[in-house]
């Protein structure tokens, strides 16, 4: 559905009448096109003294062909140098008005107390009134529990606050995140900065993502524009909907997708996956023998998977006092037995191939729970539990275990709601909008990414930075 009030205040008339009531005023998100660069702008990078991590990030720029600026500092200059990157040095005392940035790439790991915050700033300050539309601010630091000492601990836990405050500050746009990498993650984190660089990232903004050390190693060249060639991957609730644009995104960047949905979706199935090259499998993921139908179909017609996307959910809303037992159990049947059941499937007769994805469809009523919706919260909660859970387990066969957590998202199902609730939705985030199908579709294809191998046990929101959870 047609968001028409964003489209009325993005009118010359509508932008003149929306800043002199004091409305909100949606920007038009830039979202990627197959072909286009990483970002398109100046990235300026900065880091705190001492910090561990500009060396990879400076290597991840140069491999994206990112244009850059450095900050002044001979640590920052010297690691760009040394990472082929040409980039020259920014003096914010010395540079015209006219200079803009699309990111800002700020290596905190070096910051150990509270005192030392003051580098963040320093580095901010100067340059946050320079970003264009649908800028990107980047913060990399140490996961808190992997601090040497409580100071250090203290200092980078703060961060979460800096990166969630700066996203609901840079508007027109621009989002904001952290990235905690752990000692020895170091050369993981180039997907991650792509992902979050890019337009792909369009809908995703105040989020935490932790990545870790790789237990795989693999000397195969990332084709970035199509890193999922030769994979397949088993998308639920296929047919339509975020189910529908999962599929396509995966199939633009190569895989193989086979596409599952309730046999009377058939039609609509068989339509989607015609159209990008996939195949249909029709199953009730509920019924006794659909883990097994599962297990068996992917083994025999592709040899097994590489990347399963739990999609397929239901809503079935009623208070707590007013709703029916099946409605309860038709919920937590279908959004959180059902993954775990296919999973353990999967699992026990080995169809999931060595550095596997595992992408759950969790939600931010999960995360903050939603009136009316105590089935559906609970099971999205637990489907998050599902990725805390196994992450520590599954990462020793080399598999990662994500979900995200969508917001409001423009589909069928959010266009039949009332339209208060609808608008209040849309609204209610730093954005001031709904996202898209392919917001979610994007970030799953990040984690599904054989380039994500250090990014594991992570939720992530889809929700343009929703006050709800936020």
């Amino acid at each position: 559905m047609a968001d028409r009030y964003q489209q009325l205040v993005n009118t010359p008339i509508g932008k003149l009448v929306a800043k002199q009531v004091g409305l909100p005023n949606p920007p038009r998100l830039e979202r990627y096109t197959p072909g286009a660069p990483v970002i398109e702008g100046t990235v300026l990078l900065g880091a705190a003294p001492g910090g561990r991590l500009t060396g990879a990030i400076a290597g991840a720029l140069a491999s994206a062909g990112a244009e850059t600026l450095t900050a002044m500092q001979d640590e920052v200059r010297g690691a760009a140098a040394d990472a082929g990157l040409d980039a020259a040095i920014f003096n914010p005392d010395a540079a015209p008005e006219s200079q803009r940035f699309k990111a800002l790439v700020f290596d905190a790991s070096g910051i150990a107390d509270s005192e030392q915050l003051h580098e963040a700033w320093a580095f901010l300050h100067p340059v946050i009134r320079r970003v264009q539309r649908c800028a990107r601010v980047i913060v990399l630091g140490t996961p808190p529990e992997d601090c040497d000492v409580p100071a250090q601990a203290v200092a980078q836990r703060a961060l979460e606050g800096l990166t969630r405050a700066i996203g609901k500050e840079i508007r027109n746009g621009g989002t904001a995140q952290l990235v905690y990498v752990r000692p020895g993650g170091e050369a993981e984190v180039e997907s991650t900065l792509r992902f979050l660089l890019s337009p792909r990232s369009a809908f995703v903004s105040g989020q935490v993502v932790r990545i870790g050390p790789s237990v795989t190693e693999t000397s195969d060249t990332i084709d970035w524009e199509r890193p999922l060639t030769g994979k397949v991957a088993l998308v639920t609730g296929a047919a339509r909907g975020i189910g529908a644009a999962i599929a396509e995104v995966l199939a633009r960047d190569g895989a193989h997708v086979v596409g599952l949905d309730i046999p009377a979706m058939s039609q609509e199935l068989t339509a989607g996956m015609d159209a990008i090259g996939g195949s249909v499998l029709a199953a009730d993921i509920t019924a006794d023998d659909a883990p097994a139908q599962i297990a068996s179909h992917l083994l025999e017609f592709h040899q097994g998977v590489d990347i399963v996307v739990h999609n397929a959910g239901v809503t079935r809303d009623k208070t707590l006092g007013r709703m029916p037992a099946e409605l309860w159990d038709t919920v937590i049947a279908i959004n959180l037995t059902a993954p775990q059941r296919i999973d353990q499937e999967l699992f026990a007769r080995r169809a999931v191939r060595d550095n596997g994805r595992i992408v759950c469809v969790s939600s931010i009523s999960g995360i903050a729970g939603n009136a009316g919706q105590t089935n559906y919260s609970t099971s999205k909660a637990g489907v998050i539990g599902i990725v805390q859970e196994f992450a520590p387990a599954l990462a020793d066969r080399g598999v990662t275990i994500n979900a995200v957590a969508p917001g409001f998202i423009e589909t069928q199902m959010t266009a039949a709601m009332p339209i208060g609730t609808r608008e209040a939705g849309r609204r209610l985030n730093s954005l001031s909008q709904g996202g898209l199908p392919v917001d979610v579709a994007e970030t799953i294809a990040w984690f599904a990414s054989p380039a994500s191998r250090g990014v594991t046990g992570n939720i992530v929101r889809v929700c343009g930075q929703s006050l709800l959870g936020a």
